[in-house]
């Protein structure tokens, strides 16, 4: 018999030469910059706490898929980008015992617990994050002093701490008095690099922006879900700001501020657990920046990033079935 002419197969049916490990050392490759300066600014604890989340939750992975009998695949760095994004949401400061128990969280409860890569509705990082948060909230708040500031301080308080608890111009006054900035342009420097307290890959924007930059010209994000975030952050900071800028921090402090940029970036943009359409990214991502600003103004953390990337996965499913996200079919009308 000849060999048949057409071949009817399932989606998908536009396919590409790039496996799993390559978008992964993608990521952890647009990872580095925020890991550099999180080290430089925390020193050898980042370093410790980086390494354990590592290593946990590669051990955590292969034995898990070990014992459930499952291909071991830890070769394709998954576990890896999820051990680094969970250890750059935590403080430097952390018992590393508890950075390990939330490695075993996040690849266990959070990845394998659903079937593996793939098939978890939340992301893992994120939801170990949280639960380290709930579980045991004095050690995870906690913020190790930069060692750049070069003072006799063991901890230091983050700009959204402060925010939340004594208001915007206290948030201004605090980095004044520490660091003796001379104005606002240059506390707004300051948080742009990274010269302030807070997790140890959340602090410096610039080196977010340009791992964010690196994974959208290899096309492992699209442009939707950040930038719809983000200005929906903007947007509602301004707002509240014209209303009362004694009590609410301008635009710019939000942004440059806590988790927003490695949320906006490397965790509403996970491709598992966000949607696949461009119109359900834009909701999504407009989603997200409301959650967050919600909680940041009026709820009882003062980052609302984390909650709301979870919150927000778990309405994937729901807005991906929504007729009006869905793109029109070829021929269609």
């Amino acid at each position: 018999m000849s060999k048949p002419e057409l071949i009817v197969s399932t989606s998908p049916h536009i396919r590409r030469p790039e496996d799993i490990s390559q978008v992964m050392g993608d990521v952890l490759f647009a990872l580095m910059p925020a890991t550099a300066v999180g080290a430089l600014i925390f020193g050898s604890s980042a370093f410790w706490v980086i390494l354990t989340c590592l290593v946990t939750s590669v051990f955590s992975e292969a034995i898990i898929q070990k014992l459930m009998k499952r291909k071991i695949t830890v070769l394709d760095g998954s576990a890896l980008v999820t051990g680094l994004l969970l250890a750059l949401n935590l403080p430097s400061g952390i018992p590393l015992w508890m950075a390990a128990v939330g490695a075993g969280i996040a690849i266990g409860l959070g990845k394998q617990i659903y079937g593996g890569l793939g098939h978890n509705p939340f992301n893992p990082a994120l939801l170990a994050r949280v639960v380290l948060l709930i579980s045991w909230p004095a050690q995870m708040t906690r913020w190790p002093a930069p060692l750049t500031w070069g003072i006799d301080a063991t901890t230091a308080a983050t700009p959204l701490g402060v925010l939340k608890d004594e208001g915007f111009h206290r948030a201004i006054g605090y980095y004044y008095e520490i660091l003796a900035f001379p104005d606002k342009a240059d506390l707004y420097w300051g948080l742009f690099i990274g010269d302030v307290g807070g997790c140890i890959g959340e602090t410096s924007a610039l080196a977010l922006l340009v791992g964010g930059i690196y994974l959208l010209w290899k096309g492992r994000i699209s442009w939707p879900i950040p930038v719809t975030y983000l200005l929906t952050v903007f947007i509602l900071t301004t707002i509240f700001w014209f209303k009362n800028p004694s009590e609410f921090a301008d635009p710019l402090f939000h942004i440059l501020s806590g988790g927003l940029m490695i949320g906006a970036f490397f965790m509403a943009t996970d491709m598992v657990t966000s949607p696949i359409t461009p119109r359900g990214k834009i909701i999504f991502g407009i989603g997200c920046g409301i959650l967050t600003v919600i909680i940041r103004l009026f709820g009882g953390y003062p980052e609302g990033v984390s909650f709301s990337i979870l919150l927000m996965n778990g309405t994937t499913f729901l807005i991906d079935r929504w007729k009006f996200t869905h793109p029109k079919k070829f021929g269609g009308r």
